[in-house]
């Protein structure tokens, strides 16, 4: 509630310098994949979750206790690949417009990939870019399958990494936003708070599986349009406030 309120107020004082705006950035990422967690994620990656506990489960030793259940389905070093993956691609991104930011056309480039990125909120949030979403390559998939069936701290982590090269449209948008902070370690930052909020939803289809599942995606729905139709919003400020800043100077 406290992050919501925050962003809230941000929105309401104009984004009055950049800077703040900028701050922003990763809570709003967070709050996304918060809500696109629930209706979007747990679709299209609870399958990879459910079929990890449903191993853990299989291999389980009369030792296996309510707790060591609770916690192998959390998949921590699962999501701490994903985590990894994320926030390297998101340096990547901001990294690569980085380079231009001691050139005029900066705040062109920046403000074309956050309208870009505002584009790809709204087609979220409206249903729209769900043809995005691609299936696994060949190499992907395979290399998915390979792990899936490995059981371990490092496959599981392995399995994270890789996944998180999932193509999605939610995770498009993020990252064209992260490319749009114009900064290696606040691309990074941004993507590393989107993976974040990814997570709650994920580990509780690994809790409680398909049902929760189905449940998490009817509820996420009443938040997810109006956070994302917010996160265009911030996005479009950010884009406008470089303009002006840059017509100004």
């Amino acid at each position: 509630m406290d992050l919501l309120l925050r962003a809230v107020a941000l929105c309401r004082d104009g984004f009055s310098n950049i800077q703040g705006a900028e701050s922003a950035l990763p809570l709003s990422l967070f709050l996304a994949a918060l809500a696109g967690g629930a209706v979007h994620c747990a679709g299209m990656c609870g399958p990879f979750v459910l079929g990890q506990v449903a191993t853990d489960a299989s291999k389980a030793t009369q030792g296996y206790g309510e707790w060591r259940r609770l916690a192998g389905a959390a998949l921590a070093p699962y999501h701490f690949g994903r985590l990894t993956t994320y926030t390297g691609l998101g340096a990547i991104a901001g990294g690569s417009t980085a380079l231009f930011a001691a050139t005029p056309a900066f705040a062109w480039i920046s403000s074309t990939l956050l309208i870009a990125g505002a584009v790809f909120m709204l087609l979220q949030a409206f249903g729209l870019a769900t043809t995005l979403s691609l299936r696994l390559g060949p190499s992907l998939a395979k290399a998915v399958g390979t792990l899936s069936v490995t059981h371990g701290l490092v496959a599981r982590y392995a399995l994270g990494v890789v996944l998180g090269f999932l193509p999605c449209g939610l995770i498009y948008g993020a990252l064209v936003v992260a490319a749009g902070s114009g900064s290696p370690w606040r691309g990074a930052l941004a993507m590393a708070a989107f993976a974040l909020g990814t997570m709650p939803a994920l580990v509780l289809v690994g809790w409680g599986g398909t049902l929760v599942r189905r449940r998490l995606r009817n509820i996420g729905r009443w938040a997810f349009t109006p956070i994302l139709l917010a996160n265009a919003v911030l996005m479009l400020a950010l884009a406008s406030e470089r303009l002006v800043y840059t017509a100004s100077s």
